[in-house]
């Protein structure tokens, strides 16, 4: 049990609740990122918190997994190959710790996909590349919503 004292809903809005971002290329950081073992204990992840740094999707986060230690080997191969492309777009080629690639932006390719536990719609990264510059890619699916002068604010400076 934990005291809610103090706590008045009437001076709260309360949270509406997220879709998943339409698929599209977005314009991203690296926000937080952390290594969590797999839930049977045979491996080891990266977790990535991307936050989605230009048009009207400001703010607004994906989360990717590299299996990085695992049994198949075929498994660590694409989550090896998937961080080097996040090195390559960040040019960060031999970093010591994840935390070298944060804050640092890179294009992600966002889909959409049917989760098979409860069939919602769910997002899912499926690749990352350089960010162009003058601020392509767009941050959604359309074209023409990319900001005015190309250039992105650090989510630090916001």
């Amino acid at each position: 049990m934990a005291s809610l004292q103090g706590f008045d809903a009437n001076q709260v809005e309360p949270n509406a609740g997220f879709d998943p971002l339409p698929a599209g290329k977005y314009a991203c950081v690296i926000a937080a990122s952390e290594v969590k073992p797999t839930k049977n204990g045979d491996g080891e992840y990266l977790q990535l918190e991307l936050e989605v740094i230009e048009g009207q999707h400001r703010g607004r986060k994906v989360w990717d997994r590299l299996l990085l230690k695992h049994p198949n080997p075929k498994t660590v191969q694409i989550a090896r190959g998937t961080l080097s492309a996040i090195c390559r777009a960040v040019n960060v080629l031999t970093p010591r710790d994840s935390i070298e690639l944060h804050g640092l932006p890179l294009a992600v390719n966002v889909k959409l996909e049917r989760r098979s536990d409860n069939d919602e719609l769910a997002n899912r990264v499926s690749s990352y590349s350089k960010r162009l510059p003058g601020g392509a890619p767009a941050a959604t699916a359309s074209p023409g919503t990319a900001g005015a002068t190309g250039v992105s604010t650090p989510p630090w400076k916001r």
